[in-house]
């Protein structure tokens, strides 16, 4: 268990925009910054991050927080997980409290799951520089391919014995457990009645040099595989299988080495195998990433996505590749992304061409001859067509459907445009397929997915078979306001945001109007108080409590920093512990921020300052607190009434408290 002191330590020393710079483009906006969401598919940003507060909040899925919750969402780290990486960041030493038996056997499973590959990461590396064997085979293969030791020992490559048991035996015997290995497809388990347990064991990777998978973090997900021998019934490559922690259709080999390049010169270049990146990267192209062989998804794209709009994809001259890959194409212009292509010479893949020139010439080829996926389209297809009319017919359909698949309707205009010139065909002609194409687009997702048969006499209605569904429908569009709760958390934003600020505030009296005998507040003079300090006044003489829990919670816990200083420290409360304390804070401080993300100064349109009718706001939230428990008060009275003894009383009462409502509403200079 993490000592406190480190949590502190690590809170203190962590920055939240550096953190979350290496998993979303960021971008200054006033004195935050502002990039696309990484939990939802958006093309305006409504991801801010505050460096002043030490927070962030996406204005897309409601999700906020500080930079460990950022974590915990992102990467789906457990709380410890998020301070360990914090901990690595920043070189911070992490102080351990002794676990009990108990914590220990709660362990979460993923963990495991990740400890083990984390093991088999350096058990695999340790066997390619120490074993004979490894050296000899696994050492010797990257050796050969060009790979020096320090991009080796950085890609964090290894080898593994060509024996049956090798890893597992070893794995077993420092402690790590079978369901462990199995889970994460490093060991396969199968049921053998001869063995003395019932089960055989052995090695999935026997053989191969291996290449770790790790998240956009850096950790271990899985492997990648690949047999040295000429074994025509062994898969060439052979990957992980889908597990708690690994998904291939989520995963970009080497995204955790290209992240910050990615983001710095936003531009990603897309390669199919792990010797491609790593000889890239190692030729000093470093915002390069693969789909490690599967064909790409959506999920893949996203994540490119969160770090930059372009993507050139660098193609070998593998026909059935590129086929391939064409279609990938057509999934990244959905994602509103911008695509370029890149051809190497002479039937050369990536890693060998970075082989073949220097760095200065790769980087050079790479700017100078990438072009639009128009043009390669054309170029690439237009063999196929020669002079036939209808295969250049089907070409130009083929481009035209591409181009249907860009969101941004000026961009397809653009590209319309270059299609025109290029296959000397008229704009005309090319917008009405485009507009075909739109329309049968909107008319198939009209249509309903399936034809409903008639009703079966004998089956229960749709609301009886669904009662959830048809409740919210019935529901949710007229749910009432819960008016208390809304006062309760305009109280909470107050003291968060103004707290600490002392201003002049406005006292009422009651009193009677001497010309016409009614009875209503008349002002007095101003005096001065500080917010935290005046509300509190205001609630402990009304006996107020909160009826929300987490709202309760933070009130008390601001009241203690009172007692204990005089002043609210908003970031003891941003890292509170208690997730929901911290969330609900994040949220009431960053939703004060929103109006940066809709730009109003470049529209040269004036946001009011709050603080200059503070003392205003401060009052009217009691107010409206102290109208909305009035009323309640009230209907709980008139609904008690139980004999005709107590109706007098009970009346004599709601006449009083219905004064005092008049009176909070002139306050309120609201009309009854």
């Amino acid at each position: 268990m993490i000592s406190r002191s480190t949590i502190d330590r690590v809170f203190e020393t962590a920055r939240v925009e550096e953190v979350i710079g290496e998993f979303v483009q960021l971008k200054k906006s006033g004195s935050n910054f502002k990039g696309l969401s990484p939990f939802s598919e958006e093309r305006t940003p409504s991801f801010m991050v505050s460096p002043v507060k030490q927070i962030w909040k996406d204005f897309s899925t409601g999700k906020g927080g500080n930079v460990v919750s950022f974590l915990m969402e992102q990467e789906h780290y457990s709380y410890p997980e998020a301070i360990r990486y914090l901990a690595r960041k920043y070189n911070i030493e992490i102080d351990e409290i002794e676990q009990t038996d108990e914590q220990k056997h709660q362990a979460d499973e993923r963990e495991s799951m990740f400890l083990v590959s984390e093991y088999a990461r350096d058990y695999f590396q340790n066997i390619m520089f120490e074993n004979e064997q490894g050296k000899a085979i696994g050492l010797s293969y990257f050796k050969e391919r060009g790979f020096t030791d320090e991009i080796i020992k950085k890609f964090q490559l290894g080898y593994s014995l060509n024996e049956w048991e090798a890893f597992t035996s070893e794995a077993l015997n420092k402690g790590y457990n079978l369901k462990h290995l199995e889970s994460t497809g490093l060991t396969i388990v199968k049921q053998d009645i001869l063995a003395s347990n019932g089960t055989k064991q052995f090695d999935r990777f026997k053989g191969r040099v291996m290449f770790p998978i790790h998240s956009m973090s850096g950790r271990v997900l899985g492997f990648g595989g690949r047999i040295l021998t000429q074994d025509k019934k062994a898969a060439k490559y052979l990957n992980s299988p889908d597990s708690d922690i690994y998904h291939k259709s989520n995963v970009l080999y080497g995204i955790h080495y290209a992240k910050q390049t990615i983001a710095k010169e936003d531009n990603c270049f897309l390669v199919e195998g792990y010797t491609d990146v790593i000889s890239m990267y190692q030729s000093g192209i470093h915002n390069v990433v693969a789909s490690s062989g599967t064909a790409l998804t959506e999920n893949q794209i996203r994540l490119i996505n969160r770090l930059t709009k372009n993507i050139t994809i660098l193609f070998d001259g593998d026909a059935a590749g590129i086929r391939a890959s064409i279609r990938g194409i057509d999934l990244i212009l959905e994602q509103g992304m911008n695509v370029k292509v890149l051809m190497f010479p002479d039937g050369d893949d990536p890693d060998s061409f970075a082989k073949k020139v220097s760095n200065e010439e790769l980087k050079e080829y790479l700017n100078n001859n990438s072009q639009d996926f128009i043009n390669f389209k054309v170029s690439l297809l237009m063999d196929e067509a020669k002079n036939d009319p209808v295969k250049k017919a089907g070409l130009i359909r083929d481009i035209v459907i591409s181009i249907s698949k860009i969101p941004d309707r000026i961009q397809q205009e653009v590209y319309v445009q270059e299609c025109s010139r290029i296959m000397d065909i008229s704009e005309s002609v090319l917008f009405s397929e485009l507009a075909q194409i739109n329309n049968k687009v909107k008319r198939d997702a009209a249509k309903p997915s399936y034809k409903p048969n008639r009703p079966d006499p004998n089956e229960p209605p749709l609301d009886v078979l669904y009662p959830e569904a048809f409740q919210v429908q019935k529901t949710s569009k007229f749910e009432k306001v819960d008016e208390l709760k809304k006062y309760e958390r305009e109280i909470i934003k107050i003291l968060l945001l103004y707290g600490n600020n002392e201003v002049d505030f406005v006292d009422f009296v009651a009193g009677e109007d001497s010309t016409s005998g009614d009875f209503h507040s008349l002002k007095k003079e101003h005096f001065q108080n500080v917010v935290s300090k005046e509300i509190y006044l205001n609630l402990q003489d009304d006996e107020i409590e909160f009826t929300d829990e987490t709202f309760k919670h933070i009130y008390y816990d601001v009241i203690h920093q009172l007692n204990q200083s005089e002043s609210i420290s908003v970031d003891v409360l941003v890292n509170h512990p208690n997730s929901e304390v911290s969330t609900l804070v994040t949220n009431i401080l960053m939703d004060d921020e929103k109006h940066v993300l809709s730009n109003w100064d470049r529209k040269d349109i004036v946001v009011k300052s709050k603080e200059s009718d503070l003392s205003k706001m401060v009052l009217d939230a009691i107010y409206n607190l102290r109208r909305v428990l009035i009323e309640q008060k009230i209907n709980s009275l008139i609904t008690n009434v139980k004999d005709e003894n107590e109706r007098e009383q009970i009346l004599e009462s709601v006449v009083n408290y219905t004064g005092l409502k008049q009176r909070l509403f002139e306050r309120l200079n609201r009309v009854v």
